[in-house]
């Protein structure tokens, strides 16, 4: 038996590759399918099924393409209803992969069509447990992205505890927990950054497995403070259940290489401007208009969480020799129409001479020194960090909703940004001056720069230093 958990840091997601016997299974991949069909062409293996736990919200999966490259069928849990064709499979069925066998085990909470494969190894003991977004390492699946009209998120708070107690803890605890996301997934609130688990640990560390947890207890829990979700959450969700076009056409046209003239006939017909590279270059050059969300980070998230609709235009400035992962990690969310990127980069829009824009920054000890005079600092991290520990006088003003917040300062304020680190900040600079705000500055490392400066930092209840 080979078993593979493929983990994708951006996405904070694991798929899984298992094979035995020559055949191979493959369970909640992501969009590009060459990682799968690969380790299955290197060993001689055929992918018999792709497994999915339930409708992703937060990517766009590759079952559809990846079954239509092998022949694999693709299963999904009782009532998952598809525009192509599945296997709708109900609790207990079975299916056999060389001499493994994935049993379905029903668990709707997180979604109603939500399923965990058990898996049974070799020698018929079961082993391991693909446990999609039902549960968690430290954590289980957010109760509030399947709601119906007559579904709220506390119904479906109580299927997941009713979930959780009678299919999953129930099962031996020398099992693997091996689920689809970890630390730094939208898909809960408080993940571990470990990926897999035994249960029997689970059982004794999870809050949610706690055998004197009331269900009422329970759904208070999971129903509290959770961030409402990215808005491309269900945009993902329904792209799942239609299908959606073939990589390979997306990655021909969105990786072309583009003249300045070019480049710049797209953006007057309203095409998005997305610059890719680090902050420190950004600030140093780049086009006026366009959005910082650096590759090297969060990136696909915060794309769905902060361009609004999924077929907009986009034109990319990348660092040499990373255009295709670009629009791989644009097309994982939904972002399928990449025009292409800009030829030499920043360097051939200022040959060709045009204009750039810079932004203003300062370092911590500067922001220290002088936060008497700032106009009007914001912090814009998340509700818990600023909770934890913030700089007294900073107001939040969370990334996520700064459509909602940026019109309570007037277009002529000057306002200093700052995150934890400094990649936050500047994505929602190059948002304000985007939108008319010329008086932007952003602080270079952040909080965790502006913690080491002597400044008083407070938490939501009291001074820290």
């Amino acid at each position: 038996m080979k078993l593979e958990q493929i983990y994708t840091g951006c996405l904070a997601q694991g798929a899984y590759y298992i094979e035995s016997d020559g055949e191979a299974v493959v369970i909640d991949p992501l969009r590009e399918t060459k990682p799968y069909i690969e380790r299955a062409k290197s060993s001689g293996a055929k992918i018999k099924y792709v497994l999915e736990t339930h409708f992703h919200a937060d990517f766009v999966s590759g079952h559809q393409e990846l079954a239509e490259k092998t022949g694999a069928k693709i299963v999904y849990g009782p009532g998952a209803k598809t525009k192509y064709d599945i296997v709708e499979a109900g609790e207990g069925d079975v299916f056999e992969v060389g001499k493994l066998k994935f049993e379905l085990l029903h668990t709707p909470g997180h979604t109603l069509e939500s399923s965990c494969y058990l898996m049974y190894d070799e020698e018929g003991k079961p082993h391991a447990i693909f446990s999609g977004d039902t549960l968690f390492i430290g954590d289980v699946g957010r109760p509030d992205l399947a709601i119906k009209s007559d579904l709220t998120r506390e119904d479906l708070a109580g299927m997941l505890y009713d979930s959780l107690r009678n299919k999953i803890m129930r099962l031996p605890d020398d099992i693997i927990v091996y689920p689809a996301h970890g630390a730094g997934s939208a898909c809960g609130k408080n993940m571990s950054s470990e990926t897999s688990d035994t249960l029997g640990n689970q059982k004794q560390t999870n809050y949610a497995l706690a055998e004197d947890l009331s269900k009422e207890d329970f759904i208070k829990e999971v129903t509290c403070g959770i961030m409402p979700p990215p808005q491309y959450f269900a945009k993902n969700a329904q792209l799942n259940k239609s299908g959606v076009k073939s990589l390979d056409e997306i990655l021909e046209k969105g990786t072309r290489a583009l003249s300045a003239d070019e480049f710049k006939n797209y953006i007057n017909n309203n095409a998005l401007v997305l610059d890719v590279r680090t902050a420190d270059e950004y600030a140093e050059g780049s086009i006026p208009g366009s959005l910082f969300i650096g590759i090297d980070g969060s990136f696909a998230p915060w794309v769905g969480a902060l361009i609004a609709e999924l077929d907009t235009p986009i034109l990319l400035i990348t660092p040499e020799g990373r255009e295709e992962e670009a629009v791989t990690r644009l097309s994982r969310v939904g972002y399928d129409n990449t025009l292409g990127y800009l030829k030499g980069g920043i360097n051939s829009w200022v040959e060709s001479g045009e204009e750039i824009q810079t932004i203003n920054r300062i370092d911590a000890e500067t922001f220290a020194g002088s936060y008497e005079n700032i106009e009007q600092p914001v912090d814009v991290r998340k509700p818990g960090e600023y909770d934890t520990s913030h700089v007294e006088g900073s107001p939040l003003k969370p990334l996520d909703f700064i459509t909602d917040w940026q019109d309570e300062y007037p277009r002529e304020m000057h306002l200093t940004l700052y995150c934890r680190g400094g990649y936050r900040s500047m994505i929602a600079a190059s948002i304000l001056k985007s939108r008319g705000y010329q008086g932007v500055t952003d602080v270079i490392g952040g909080f965790n720069q502006i913690k080491q400066t002597g400044m008083k930092i407070v938490s939501d209840s009291e001074v820290i230093k």
